[in-house]
């Protein structure tokens, strides 16, 4: 009985859902290494169009990407929703700025499907699969290639 169970936990992905416009998103939970509200962001001099700057965390310095410029998507003023996720990549903490992060959830691996070639206007490089809930679908990411080796060594260099 506690196979099955164990089972099922490792079939079972635990997410952080957070929003971009209208579209939903999630990430892995374990990659995530807190939530925050937003904070000034200093500006780095010759940082690519997707980075808005670095920020001073408890004496860390942590770059700052904006998920919407990442996708190509129209620059939103923040407001009291708007969040910082920051999470571990490649060893490295990165803070990504998303409209409103939503819930911590849980979805069946069997109810995610590969990504279509463009979702939301994102590319599917960027996407690890589909998620289907009840009433909606969920864009997972592929934190890992969100970010390409070129683009954390200039963030490396940033901070």
């Amino acid at each position: 009985m506690a196979d099955d169970r164990d089972r099922r936990d490792a079939d079972l992905l635990q997410l952080v859902t957070f929003s971009i416009g209208s579209e939903e998103f999630g990430v892995d939970i374990l990659k995530v290494i807190e939530i925050i509200r937003t904070m000034e962001i200093t500006k780095v001099p010759k940082a690519p169009p997707f980075v808005e700057g670095v920020i001073n965390l408890r004496g860390t310095v942590i770059p700052i990407i904006g998920l919407r410029r990442r996708f190509g998507l129209a620059d939103k003023p923040e407001d009291s929703d708007t969040r910082i996720i920051v999470i571990a990549i490649n060893g490295m903490s990165v803070g990504f700025v998303v409209d409103s992060v939503s819930e911590v959830l849980r979805l069946q691996a069997n109810t995610v499907e590969p990504a279509p070639p463009v979702v939301a206007g994102v590319d599917s490089d960027y996407i690890s699969g589909v998620g289907k809930l009840e009433d909606r679908l969920l864009i997972l990411l592929d934190l890992d290639k969100l970010l390409s080796a070129d683009d954390l060594e200039l963030l490396s260099a940033a901070v």
